[in-house]
């Protein structure tokens, strides 16, 4: 019998964890490419409202979440925690395996959690319209929902690769009144100019971020908003592991041996473990894994150096693991995870060997993914396969090793919109 573990909804963390605050390290600082010296907060202020920049550099360990985004967490946080019996059973491992599943959220995935944050901070900062990129269109789906609540007009650019593979994509974001645009796109200069030199360009995350930046930049009243990455997404998306935590006491696990995330940008990952530093700090042993995909690698072959997040160069430089703006990735079904780059947090982490980062291809993540969905009953997004793949990796070491292990990862969004990849 698969076990669930819920929290009531006066468990719903008040406050973000920020784990600036103890990081045995402090982050080399982002550059203006202008000058090659540290960006000055006002000049982020022309890309993001000024709630946000102040709480992309800020060190206070717990940031409060405001009343009225409690209120939309509400619609579905707490979200549950599994474990997955029937897949240690076809496994035959001594592992315990449980998995925090996102795929409740009103889009079906973990992207809502900062995408109502920014929303909020920018209707409260006069912000007028919103733009932003997307691979795959989980984290466009979640920021044209939160558009929607918090009344600001949405415009996404959409890896166009994606745009074609997942069409059910852009109808959600549609549904809720948002624009798509496949990128590269005729509307913006730099997307002119990719398709002057390459008409079939499949597009990238890096060309996408570069439009929507173009045309945030040209307008005083539009701003940008990301997905990923950034010290304050990652902090968004850290209601994650609190709640892991205190759902792991309840059930009577509460030290588990391996927590696992896909990896794309860091944001899911990010939230994941972030929360678990402490405990790793005070000599717990506790390994972080992100699993990421053999076609875009960027913790396990990129380089650890600074870079621009975007292709045209628009954005501040940020040290990270990186395969290079240019970078054009396959054309994997993952498309959240089909990133150049990678947030500074996790990238450090993983120079400081606080975190293990370790690749699936394609289609191991589906062989997995096939078999979770017909024993657990739960579609995974083709990102969240890769945290399944990593998993089982884990769950049959422990089998090979005759050794108890508990093994959490998160499930970051379901796969319903993604079956066309399964086909």
């Amino acid at each position: 019998m698969r076990v669930r573990v819920d929290l009531k909804p006066e468990e719903l963390p008040r406050s973000w964890y920020n784990a600036l605050a103890d990081l045995p390290f402090e982050l080399d600082p982002p550059l203006d490419p202008e000058t090659m010296k540290p960006i000055k907060p006002e000049k982020l202020l022309a890309i993001f409202p000024r709630p946000i920049v102040e709480q992309e550099a800020s060190d206070q360990r717990f940031i409060p979440i405001p009343e009225e985004v409690l209120k939309e967490y509400a619609v579905y946080r707490p979200t549950p925690l599994f474990r997955a019996t029937y897949l240690e059973e076809y496994l035959q491992t001594p592992a315990r395996i449980y998995y925090k599943y996102e795929g409740v959220s009103p889009t079906g995935s973990h992207k809502v959690n900062t995408a109502l944050a920014q929303a909020y901070y920018n209707k409260i900062d006069g912000t007028e319209r919103l733009v932003t990129e997307t691979g795959a269109g989980q984290w466009g789906s979640a920021l044209s929902y939160a558009g929607k609540k918090f009344d600001i007009p949405v415009d996404v650019y959409m890896v166009k690769i994606s745009y074609e593979q997942k069409p059910m994509r852009k109808y959600l974001m549609n549904l809720f009144g948002a624009s798509v645009t496949p990128s590269p796109s005729e509307k913006t200069s730099f997307g002119k100019s990719i398709l002057q030199k390459d008409p079939e360009n499949p597009g990238s995350l890096g060309i996408a971020i570069a439009e929507a930046l173009e045309v945030a930049l040209s307008d005083e009243k539009t701003r940008y908003s990301l997905g990923s990455v950034l010290n304050h997404v990652l902090l968004h998306q850290t209601v994650i592991g609190q709640e892991i935590k205190k759902q792991l006491q309840i059930i009577g696990d509460k030290e588990p041996n391996v927590i696992i995330g896909c990896h794309g940008g860091g944001s899911n990952f990010g939230g994941t473990i972030l929360p678990f530093l402490p405990e790793k700090l005070s000599g717990k042993d506790i390994e972080f894994v992100a699993a990421e995909p053999t076609a875009c690698p960027s913790l396990t072959e990129g380089e650890y150096r600074y870079d621009f997040g975007d292709s045209a160069g628009l954005t501040p430089l940020l040290k990270m693991y990186t395969l290079g703006k240019d970078f054009i990735p396959p054309k994997i079904h993952a498309g959240g995870l089909r990133y150049h780059g990678s947030a500074p947090i996790i990238a450090r982490m993983v120079k400081e060997g606080m975190i293990t980062p370790k690749s699936h291809s394609q289609e191991e993540t589906f062989k997995y993914a096939k078999i979770f969905s017909q024993l657990e009953g739960i579609v995974p997004a083709p990102e969240s396969a890769h945290a399944i793949a990593a998993a089982v990796e884990y769950a049959l070491k422990a089998k090979e090793q005759k050794r108890e292990m508990v093994i959490v990862f998160t499930l970051s969004g379901h796969g319903l919109h993604d079956l066309t990849a399964y086909a």
